[in-house]
């Protein structure tokens, strides 16, 4: 298998089952534009974001790590007209994007990009004592994982769904000796997990036009 035959593939899900979206569309053009990473969720792992907040029945949610705000868009659709997403961003450039990109979906309302470090906001969260969030996206940077994860855990209720993305690597993190920060802090997050009687998690290898990765999905316990 070839990363040619992964982008096919996606293409085909995508354009059978993701369909044209304008909103999405401009997301990733203005994204593009003003140079940001090409490192935005495919469509069709935003829509798999985007039902799993459905299924959640996601009134609050919390997102690590904007970009140009594509996944927040799939992810505020899924709220419902009081809801709540907020998403933090390190970058005021890419903050800019995504609230520009939130405005002309017509999500603004229900969606706010803080900026700021995000080990900075959570614990700000976490201070301000907010109502738990129903659904946290963690797609930051990988060594910070394990604190993302444990203000995740402070920010959320029994019942409440913790996705992070971007946990294989390229295969690395079955690597024990590697010195890779990104892989070493996304093997403390799964070691942090594995002792957490608090949460019952897997993760799963996905390839595709992102190429070889995956995510780890925890569902909060107690």
């Amino acid at each position: 298998m070839t990363q040619s035959t992964w982008d096919a593939v996606d293409a085909y899900f995508s354009e059978q089952l993701v369909g044209h979206d304008p909103a999405l569309e401009e997301a990733a053009v203005a994204a593009d534009a003003a140079g940001l990473p090409e490192i935005a969720v495919a469509p069709n792992q935003g829509k798999l974001l985007h039902l799993l907040a459905l299924t959640q029945g996601a009134r609050r949610i919390l997102e690590v790590g904007t970009l140009g705000g594509y996944s927040a868009i799939w992810l505020a659709r899924a709220l419902p007209a009081d809801g709540t997403l907020i998403t933090l961003e390190i970058d005021p450039k890419h903050a800019e994007v995504a609230r520009g990109n939130l405005v002309r979906a017509g999500l603004d309302k229900v969606a706010e990009v803080r900026l700021g470090r995000a080990a900075d906001s959570l614990a700000a969260l976490v201070e301000q004592g907010v109502e738990p969030f129903d659904l946290v996206f963690i797609d930051a940077d990988k060594p910070s994982n394990p604190e993302y994860f444990r203000r995740a855990l402070q920010l959320t209720r029994p019942g409440s769904l913790i996705i992070v993305d971007n946990v294989v690597r390229g295969g690395a993190v079955a690597d024990a000796d590697s010195t890779d920060p990104a892989v070493v802090g996304t093997r403390a997050l799964h070691e942090l997990i594995a002792a957490e009687p608090r949460v019952t998690a897997t993760s799963v290898q996905t390839v595709g036009s992102k190429g070889y990765d995956g995510f780890t999905l925890a569902r909060v316990q107690s």
